[in-house]
């Protein structure tokens, strides 16, 4: 028993003194990046051209085949859409089978199996499978093309394309590929209900005979499988579909814009803006500074922690994400940031994002940004590659890259190895902040008059793509509103007629502070137009103005001058103490949006008169006056409505004149009180 204490003791002792020499103040030091490694793919090829790769997983009693006709895309013109129906019809019946007993069969087996205008894809429990693989090779070499599934499936795309007619998001997406590839490139063209109508079965037929062939076709099968057993199956299979020469096509080159414009798209039933920075690239997997790429459009908008995200969501609240993407093609790759924002917001977004990307452009990213984006990558391929799917498509893609058998080993190695220059490099080349599109599709009325203070021309789109021109900046005035009835639903929302019509006296006062100076406007009205106003600083009256009802004048710094014979005419149809009583002669103009905010606009005289569509009050009023320099226009605003006797009066009242910006703040308001003859002399 002693023997075993003290050997006790002794173990106790050697941790105590190895747990001492660590310093647990100190983070530990990052260890290498896993060593990933692959199973090897079997591969071999039929004769008429279908390649086949192999790829073992035992870990579930599963297997999938997926095919990828991997031709060039093409252009299909005024029968846009055709090779997607044609994707659609593949499988509904074949000689042997109705697409009734194939649905039911696929369904009995538990299975799925489902077809793409160059796609197939089954799967299913091990036990099953050579039997859902044959569904499969059936569907992909014997659909019969009917009349009545052909009629059903033009419906179905035309009904899908009128519930999105008014969609901002599809007519967003739309455009944005026109304008980014081209109206004659296959990735800017799009499916219109006058090309689905243009389309008959024949050409349905011909596009199948056409291009759906082994030649270019790769069959990627995966899961708990014997390699020498599918290679015998597939065999079987697919060795009797026929190859086809398939066309050859000119895909036309693409081109970013010299100087980085906006592309409006107007939407009047936008409730939010859809805008997309864009940008041509030629990038394809495997380039040599495609791993930096990846690197700095990770940090810049790759997810929840990236810089547009915290910047336009965590800092400013402006939207529910921001993200970008880099989008690597052999035929058309892309550069895009995106954000849904508010209407109010579009311009500060745009200027936010654009900020960001030329940041990261002109600004080295830190060493920590760099080690976070590289861990998030390290992490999220070591996940994914434990999926057999993933290892399938990584075998795949050497193939359509022609990349070395060991690219994906090396991948995180290559990951870790990017510096910071190299990231830098890689912004620099591929997100063009001096020569994209900026793509916003919303409603051009509540949005437009603060995107043109941007230092960005505007250019104009329809909802299809077509060049047009800017959209009217007012709404149609609702049947049956004028400027009576603006006016009674502000005094209204005021108080009613009954209560604002009792008071026939006001004395209010307001303090404002200019250039560090105290200002104090003491105003008094009394029906049905005398007015006096007097403006002191610091006890002293500077300005005063009044009208007795016949005559008045204005009197600054010691001197009077009377009013003219014109200004008399305009102060006696001025009535008080509420001028809106005589708007309801004026016209009413339009319906104007401010700041995300819809105004009816009565025009009285030199004076245009704004009130909130919902509420029905008062925000502002516009004079234009005579000045040494020509016509100036006055705003004054209306705001922080409080009740004094039921009536609501603004307390907030801002006015601007020239480099002059006075925000009055209401002390006082008295109504029916303290108001006689004398202060209109």
């Amino acid at each position: 028993m002693k023997t075993k204490i003290a050997s006790l003791v002794a173990i106790l002792t050697i941790c105590f003194s190895l747990n001492a020499q660590v310093d647990r103040t100190k983070k530990p030091a990052s260890g290498p990046a896993p060593q990933v490694k692959f199973g090897k793919a079997d591969k071999f090829k039929l004769k008429n051209g279908l390649t086949v790769i192999v790829v073992e997983n035992h870990k579930l009693p599963r297997a999938s085949a997926s095919l990828n006709i991997d031709n060039k895309p093409y252009f299909e013109g005024d029968k846009a859409g055709v090779s997607s129906m044609m994707g659609s019809l593949l499988g509904r019946g074949t000689p042997t089978m109705t697409k009734d007993t194939f649905n039911e069969r696929v369904d009995f087996l538990g299975a799925n199996i489902s077809f793409g205008s160059s796609s197939a894809y089954a799967s299913s429990l091990k036990r099953y499978f050579e039997e859902v693989l044959g569904l499969m090779a059936d569907g992909v070499k014997n659909s019969q093309f009917t009349q009545e599934e052909f009629d059903k499936e033009q419906k179905i795309t035309l009904d899908g394309i009128k519930s999105n007619e008014k969609s901002v998001t599809t007519i967003a997406r739309r455009v944005e590929d026109l304008l980014t590839y081209g109206a004659e490139h296959p990735y800017g063209e799009f499916i219109s209900k006058e090309t689905v109508n243009n389309i008959t079965l024949t050409d349905v037929k011909t596009n199948y005979n056409t291009y759906y062939k082994p030649n270019n076709a790769y069959l990627v099968v995966q899961g708990d499988i014997n390699p020498k057993e599918i290679k015998k199956l597939v065999t079987k299979l697919f060795s009797d579909w026929e190859a086809g020469t398939i066309p050859t096509t000119n895909i036309p080159e693409t081109k970013n814009v010299e100087t980085t414009e906006i592309n409006f798209i107007n939407m009047d039933n936008a409730v939010q803006s859809e805008i997309a920075i864009i940008n041509n690239i030629n990038l394809k997997l495997g380039d040599k500074d495609y791993y930096a790429a990846l690197l700095a459009n990770r940090i810049l908008g790759g997810g929840g922690t990236a810089r547009l995200y915290s910047n336009l969501r965590e800092d400013k609240g402006y939207t529910y994400g921001s993200y970008s993407r880099l989008r690597q093609s052999r035929n058309a790759a892309t550069f895009r940031a995106t954000a849904s924002v508010r209407n109010m917001v579009t311009d500060s977004s745009v200027v936010e994002i654009m900020k960001e990307i030329n940041r990261i452009r002109y600004e080295k990213i830190t060493e920590a940004e760099l080690k976070n984006a590289k861990a998030q990558y390290v992490g999220s391929f070591v996940i994914n590659v434990q999926k057999p799917a993933t290892v399938a498509g990584y075998a795949l893609n050497r193939e359509l890259y022609n990349l070395p058998d060991d690219f994906y080993e090396n991948y995180l190695k290559n990951i870790n190895a990017v510096t910071i220059d190299e990231v830098q490099n890689a912004a620099i080349k591929y997100f063009k902040g001096n020569k994209a599109r900026i793509v916003i599709t919303g409603k051009g009325i509540d949005v437009l008059k603060n995107l043109e203070k941007t230092d960005y021309v505007i250019k104009y789109f329809d909802d299809k793509g077509n060049p047009t021109v800017k959209p009217p900046m007012t709404m149609p005035i609702p049947a049956g509103m004028t400027a009576e009835t603006v006016v009674d639903k502000y005094i209204e929302a005021i108080g009613g007629k009954e209560k604002v019509m009792a008071i026939k006296t006001t004395i209010m006062v307001a303090n404002a502070t200019v250039q560090g100076m105290a200002l104090t406007m003491t105003s008094k009205a009394a029906a049905p137009n005398k007015t006096s106003q007097e403006i002191a600083v610091a006890g002293n009256v500077m300005q005063k103005a009044v009208f007795n009802g016949t005559t008045g004048y204005q009197e600054a710094r010691g001197q009077k001058i009377e009013m003219k014979a014109e200004q008399i005419e305009e102060a006696k149809s001025n009535l008080v103490p509420f001028s809106d009583l005589a708007y309801k002669t004026g016209k009413l103009e339009r319906i104007e949006p401010i700041d995300g905010v819809n105004y009816y606009v009565i025009k009285f005289n030199d004076t245009e008169a704004f009130y909130d569509l919902k509420t029905g009050l008062k925000a502002k009023e516009v004079k234009t006056v005579k000045g040494p320099t020509g016509e100036m226009k006055v705003p004054t605003t209306f705001s922080n409505y409080k009740a004094v006797e039921g009536v609501l009066f603004p307390y907030s009242i801002g006015v601007k004149s020239g480099p002059m910006d006075l925000k009055f703040e209401v002390k006082e308001i008295k109504v029916n009180e303290g108001v006689t003859d004398e202060d209109f002399k």
